[in-house]
Order: structure tokens, then sequence, then C-alpha cells
């Protein structure tokens, strides 16, 4: 060990919080600002204590940790970022307990983050990115999205590639943590780098089906506002959109296969307050015994509440969007059954 000179203290070793502090306040309030924006309270906190019991610090060792951070960055090391490496960078950062809490939630959130916003994604984009992949690589995908994506998915897929992916997703062994690694990077600067761009292909279905949800007041609000500013883009939503009024412009076969799956007394009320065109078109794709049943409730039941009228309505409209997204009926179907206006 070299020896000291009597009088000049041992240079300390920083610690973590002690590091961050001293390259901050070395830096100036300028520079160090735009840095301290990018931690969290909790960060702040730490890093704050750290710096008000931080004291002197001296030439050398500042230029010691300064040669310390540079080496680090200039090292040529390529970055990718993983749960290890967080843990890593919070270690002597902040407490101990404090990283394993973070760590708990990180771990819990990193597995399922990249498949959760992948399971986001349009199926069409997706379906087109798949048949571009090895079948061994899609199959994997598919395996780890939420089983409603990939069920939407495999419906656009060819039947012969559909079954094959099947085969292979039945018969999976575990996948190696650096092949699934490599997915999840692909998958990543594939998708989430490029989000906005894969965003723009499916923008207007995005809002159509927000606007969708909307109260009819609302909905009309909001597209004579688009219109005013930007009345190609009000065109193709007013072309998406779906109402409980465009019921009666399904397909007689659709109309049925929605309203076989909703109860009875939900169409009863939903049909209040309807004119009679528009019932008959309802009522007329009901079975024999339901239409009976619903006629017989609208002649004699009793007035119900506006807010149960709207929900009710919602519920039918819901579902067709449901089922039309499953591919099981069409909303825009040129086929109109002009027959229910006469």
């Amino acid at each position: 060990m070299i020896a000291l000179d009597a009088g000049v203290p041992a240079p300390r070793v920083l610690q973590g919080p002690e590091k961050v502090a001293a390259l901050l306040l070395a830096l100036g309030k300028e520079h160090a600002g735009r840095l301290l924006a990018r931690f969290d309270a909790d960060e702040l906190k730490t890093i704050s204590r750290a710096a008000a019991d931080l004291g002197p610090v001296s030439a050398p060792e500042l230029e010691a940790l300064v040669a310390e951070f540079t080496e680090e960055l200039t090292s040529g090391t390529s970055l990718y970022g993983t749960a290890a490496e967080v843990e890593r960078l919070l270690t002597g950062v902040l407490p101990p307990d404090q990283v394993q809490d973070i760590m708990s939630d990180v771990l819990g959130n990193t597995n399922r983050s990249i498949w959760e916003r992948i399971s986001g994604v349009s199926e069409s984009i997706l379906a087109a990115y798949l048949m571009k992949e090895h079948p061994q690589t899609a199959a994997l995908i598919l395996s780890k999205v939420k089983p409603a994506c990939a069920a939407k998915v495999m419906g656009l897929l060819p039947a012969d590639m559909r079954n094959s992916l099947m085969r292979r997703m039945l018969s999976f062994k575990p996948v190696v943590e650096d092949t699934m690694r490599v997915v999840e990077k692909t998958l990543h600067e594939d998708f989430m780098l490029n989000f906005a761009r894969n965003m723009g292909v499916d923008t207007h279905a995005r809002m159509a089906d927000i606007i969708n949800k909307m109260e009819r007041d609302q909905m009309e609000d909001v597209l004579s506002s688009l219109a005013g500013t930007r009345p190609k883009a009000a065109e193709v939503l007013k072309g998406l959109l779906f109402t409980f009024e465009d019921v009666i412009k399904l397909a007689p076969r659709a109309r049925m296969a929605i309203l076989d799956q909703i109860p009875t007394e939900r169409i009863v009320v939903a049909l209040k307050g309807t004119d009679p065109a528009f019932r008959d078109a309802i009522l007329s794709s009901l079975g024999s015994r339901a239409r009976r049943m619903v006629e017989h409730e609208l002649v004699t039941g009793e007035a119900v509440p506006q807010r149960d009228v709207v929900e009710a309505r919602r519920a039918i409209t819901d579902l067709a969007l449901e089922m039309a997204g499953r591919g099981e009926i069409e909303l825009n179907s040129d086929q109109e059954d002009r027959a229910f206006y006469r």
C-alpha cells in the first residue's frame, strides 16, 4: 500500500448516489437540470440526500470519477436493456430494499410488456409480418401474445399456414433465454420503434372505435368539429362508425346472428322509443317465440329510464363490433335490405 503524507486525507470511495450527486454538481445547474428531469421522485430524494451530505470533493477525486465515467461510456460496449442491466444500474444508487422493490415490479412487467404491446398491434399488420417470418418464429410469437390476438391473427392467415403453426405451437419445447431475448429485441425494433408508422395504418379504425363508444350527441359533435377542420378524415370515420340505428342496414343473417346473442329483455329495452319501421326490421330478425315476447312487452311494458335504453343499445352495437372484429359478420356490406323500408 502506498504511504500517504501526514495531514493529507485519504481519498474517499464514493458510492453510487454520491457519484451521481458529485457529477451533477460538477455539471452545473443548466446541464444537471436536463438530467434531473429524467429521474423519478424517489430517485431525486436519494440524490438530494447524497448531495446534501457529500461535503467537499477534491479535484483528484472528481477527476477520478470523471475518468471512470468516461471509460465506462467510451469502452465501445454495445447496449441492450435487460432486467439484469437495470438491476446493475440501480445497485449502489438506491438502497438494497428499494432496488428489490423496483426489480420485483420490473420483472413483473418486462416479460409481459413487449407481448402486451404486440397484442395491441393491428391484427392485419401482425399477420402480414408473421407471413414473412420463419414458421417456428411465427409460432413462438403467436404463443406469447394474448389468446384473443392470436385467434384474430390466425383467422387472417392461409389455412395451411394456420394449421402448421398450430402443430408447431403444440410441440414447443422450452425456449432458451438468449433466443427469447433476440426475438423480443427484434420485435421491439420492428414494432415499438416504428410504432408511429404502424399506428398510421390503423389510426382511423382506432379513432372510429373510440367514437363508437361515445354518446350520440358527443359523437355528432366530434364529427361536426372534424368536418370543419379535416373533412376527408371525417368522411373516412363516418364510413367506419356503427350505431344502433345502423343495425337495420345489416344483411338479415348478420342481424339474426347479433340478436340471437342478446337477451330478449334487453332487446325490449333497446327498442323503446324507436319508430315503427325500425322496430319491424328488428322484430323480423327474431324467432317467432322471441318476437311475440318482445311485441307483448313493448305494448304492455312499463317505461324505462333513458339510461337503461342507452345501455341496452350500446350492448347490441358493442356485440356487433366484436363480431365484426372476429370476422363473423360484415358491418359495411353492400347488400342493403331495402324491403324493410317499405
